[in-house]
């Protein structure tokens, strides 16, 4: 579907592939999936989000990138609702001061309204981030985004320091894009995040799209450090495997780190069906046990009860 589609073609696009998601984690005996890693955000911002893709913007590598699901928030909820996604978060970020605060009132909203949210929180390194941050996380934050490519920062810069103590404390996941792909950035690449890894070994990061292209030097961080993990957005998909192919040598790698890999599809704005992210990571060749863990378990366990299981939990 090209980027000029609309709410209309989105729904006949999708008719059919519902299904094949669906029987895709029927087969492997699952309830649903946990995709840690979706957008949702202000509308205005969302669509300045595509407006970046349709124009090719720097960061984009130059590559043509059309928006498959290019819809309005309800219908996109509920296009994750009727693949049988579970739980999902709201990846959200800025890429200036003074706005996360602003997106994190705004994610306070949607996770009250659509309980399979995943409560999902930003940050930026600027005067105040600490206390926004812990605020977050009184009013329920779950998940943090930080992208270190958009934001074009240093996660080492002074004034994380004490945010990445707060959130390592807390237990709390921080989903990062540090990689450099699709196109690198003045921070991007594993050295400036190893540096905060350093100083804070628990901290929870989930490395998004493995670190796309640097895979091997991400596996490296999650080996060393028990708690990071990495989420599988866009990684292993023809699409990716075209501008960043992963190494087939690192695949033992991988299935041993598979209580650690986490499904991520980059929903909405991927240039391609959902469905092609589980049929990559079927094709990888690593066993239904490793699938069951990567599309299901781990989200699962990492969070506890999601969405409306947990309120139907907290409600006995």
């Amino acid at each position: 579907m090209g980027s000029s589609g609309g709410t209309a073609d989105v729904e006949e696009a999708t008719a059919g592939e519902a299904v094949d998601v669906r029987r895709f984690w029927e087969g492997l005996g699952l309830p649903g999936l946990v995709d840690v890693h979706t957008h949702f955000m202000p509308e205005p911002v969302l669509k300045k989000v595509w407006a970046y893709f349709d124009g090719l913007g720097p960061l984009t590598g130059g590559v043509e990138w059309p928006i498959t699901y290019r819809a309005e928030e309800s219908e996109r909820v509920g296009l994750l609702r009727g693949f049988g996604v579970r739980a999902f978060t709201a990846m959200l970020y800025p890429h200036r001061p003074g706005m996360a605060d602003w997106l994190n009132q705004w994610a306070v909203d949607f996770a009250r309204r659509t309980p399979d949210c995943l409560h999902t929180a930003t940050l930026f390194p600027e005067p105040g981030v600490t206390a926004y941050v812990r605020k977050a996380l009184d009013e329920g934050a779950r998940v943090f985004k930080a992208h270190v490519q958009v934001g074009a920062y240093d996660p080492g810069d002074e004034l994380l320091d004490p945010v990445w103590g707060l959130l390592a404390d807390a237990g709390t996941p921080v989903v990062i894009h540090c990689g450099s792909g699709p196109a690198p950035g003045k921070h991007t690449g594993p050295e400036p995040v190893a540096r905060v890894l350093a100083r804070h070994p628990r901290l929870r990061l989930v490395f998004a799209h493995m670190g796309m292209p640097e895979y091997e030097d991400f596996l490296d961080l999650a080996e060393r450090y028990g708690e990071v993990r990495l989420d599988t957005t866009m990684a292993f998909t023809d699409f990716s495997e075209e501008l960043a192919p992963f190494p087939r040598r690192a695949l033992p790698r991988l299935a041993d780190l598979g209580d650690r890999i986490l499904l991520g599809t980059d929903f909405p704005n991927i240039p391609y069906p959902y469905v092609q992210q589980l049929r990559a990571l079927e094709r990888l060749g690593l066993g239904e046990e490793w699938l069951r863990g990567v599309c299901h378990d781990n989200g699962a366990r990492l969070f506890g009860p999601t969405g409306g299981e947990r309120t139907r939990t907290a409600g006995r």
